[in-house]
């Protein structure tokens, strides 16, 4: 095919006091630059317990009610004490140092940044396996794109390639929607989204730009691709100009014409999913063939 296209049996005593050297800091999402994402609080059950499983990540403070540590195993007490110590805390003052109505259930996790990833970094030309990324093109708001990044993980997606610009930092509403999968999922955020699907298709990505108004269904578009970048529009606006002239092909979801469009999440998530069962589908028939 040619481009045109986790019984309690004791409890430990919390520290009071936390912090980082400095020496020990990763680098950041955003190259170094200053931004919200900087000095955000992760917050809630799911989002803080798979930051701290992280091996890539260091912290600089947790704040958590005694209920909450006493109800963990004294296991997961003591490697959290390993990686930050612990300070007690009333809920409200928990509350005091979040997002307003922001659901913490006790617990909240000031990080450092994770490290980079590039586009670099991802499989090139020489990989055969199936491969997947996802693309977004000004997807503002944090609670789809944390939702993306959780289908993203569910369904072996290898990054989330997003602008510095147009995007929101990986902040506490971002995370708690991701739940857990901002620690797993590669972000990778460019300057210059053009170039960057240039990049990929260097790389041997066939870029797929999701279009409600496409003549053929993505079924169709992939059925033969080994390596996929999916780009998916903003809320409402879809897909830019550059963006799409950016892409080999531009495909849909078989949609009932009784809705005009998904949200950008849920299309993220059925589109994730239908190129995983493509794939395993593919993999299963190559398999029977060699009996």
């Amino acid at each position: 095919m040619t481009r045109s296209k986790s019984t309690n049996t004791r409890s430990r005593k919390p520290h009071r006091e936390a912090g980082i050297s400095a020496r020990n800091r990763p680098r950041s999402h955003h190259g170094g630059k200053p931004g919200a994402a900087q000095d955000s609080w992760l917050y809630g059950d799911h989002a803080v317990m798979a930051a701290l499983a992280n091996p890539s990540r260091r912290f600089r403070r947790l704040v958590i009610t005694k209920s909450k540590f006493d109800s963990l195993d004294v296991e997961v007490q003591g490697t959290i004490e390993e990686k930050v110590p612990p300070e007690l805390m009333e809920k409200e003052g928990i509350a005091k140092l979040l997002p307003e109505h922001a659901i913490h259930q006790g617990i909240a996790l000031l990080p450092l940044p994770l490290p980079d990833f590039r586009i670099e970094d991802l499989p090139g030309k020489d990989d055969q396996g199936f491969k997947v990324v996802a693309v977004l093109d000004q997807v503002t708001d944090p609670q789809n794109v944390g939702a993306i990044l959780r289908s993203a993980a569910a369904f072996n997606v290898g990054a989330v390639i997003l602008p510095d610009r147009h995007s929101p930092p990986i902040t506490g509403v971002l995370a708690k929607a991701a739940s857990g999968a901002v620690e797993c999922v590669p972000v990778i955020r460019v300057g210059n989204l053009s170039r960057a699907l240039e990049q990929l298709a260097e790389l041997g990505y066939w870029r797929i730009g999701l279009d409600g108004h496409a003549d053929q269904e993505l079924e169709q578009a992939a059925s033969d691709l080994q390596k996929i970048a999916i780009v998916l529009g903003a809320e409402g606006k879809g897909l830019r100009q550059l963006t799409a002239r950016k892409c080999d092909l531009i495909a849909k979801l078989p949609i009932s014409s009784e809705v005009e469009s998904l949200n950008v999440s849920n299309a993220a998530a059925i589109t994730f999913y239908e190129l995983a069962r493509a794939a395993r589908t593919r993999e299963n028939t190559a398999l029977a063939g060699q009996k």
